[in-house]
Order: C-alpha cells, then structure tokens, then sequence
C-alpha cells in the first residue's frame, strides 16, 4: 500500500474575516474532492483569515500512481483558485 500526501499552502490576501476564507477552503474542498479520489481538509493556521493550509491524501498500489494523482490535484487547485499558490509538501509512503 502506498499513501501519497501534500501539504498546500496558499495566501487569500483579500479575506478579511475567517468567514470570507472558510468560503474559499470550501469552495476548494469540495470541488477538489468531487473531482479526485482524494481525501482534503483544511488542516493547519485555521483561525488566520489570509493562510490557508489543505492537506490532502490518496492510497494507491503504485509510487508513480500516487505522485501522479498528487501533481494532478496541485496543478487544479493551483489553475481553479485565486488564492496565491505560495508552496506544497509531497510525500509518498
């Protein structure tokens, strides 16, 4: 078995309030979730209103498998948010 993670950290520099970024996470979560077959969630500095960290996860039976659906899901959040792409953490175990 082998489990691919990323750790994704963006800026929303224009949110002002936690409820304007907890628009965004959704909004990210929910369509990176209904289009991949990976586990997402908001999962560090929850209570700052311009950062915003999402890890996700996928379970394979391939390294190249895992990496691909990894680099996949970077590249659409990436492309489908106006949130600034600012670093991601890969690992595979």
């Amino acid at each position: 078995m082998i489990i691919g993670t990323a750790k994704i950290y963006l800026n929303a520099g224009w949110c002002h309030s936690l409820k304007e970024k907890r628009m965004v996470v959704k909004s990210i979560v929910d369509r990176t979730s209904h289009k991949f077959n990976i586990s997402i969630a908001e999962v560090e500095d929850q209570d700052l209103h311009q950062s915003i960290v999402i890890g996700i996860a996928c379970v394979s039976n391939s390294t190249k498998h895992a990496n691909s659906v990894i680099q996949n899901v970077l590249d659409y959040i990436e492309a489908n948010t106006e949130a600034v792409f600012l670093d991601a953490h890969i690992e595979i175990l």
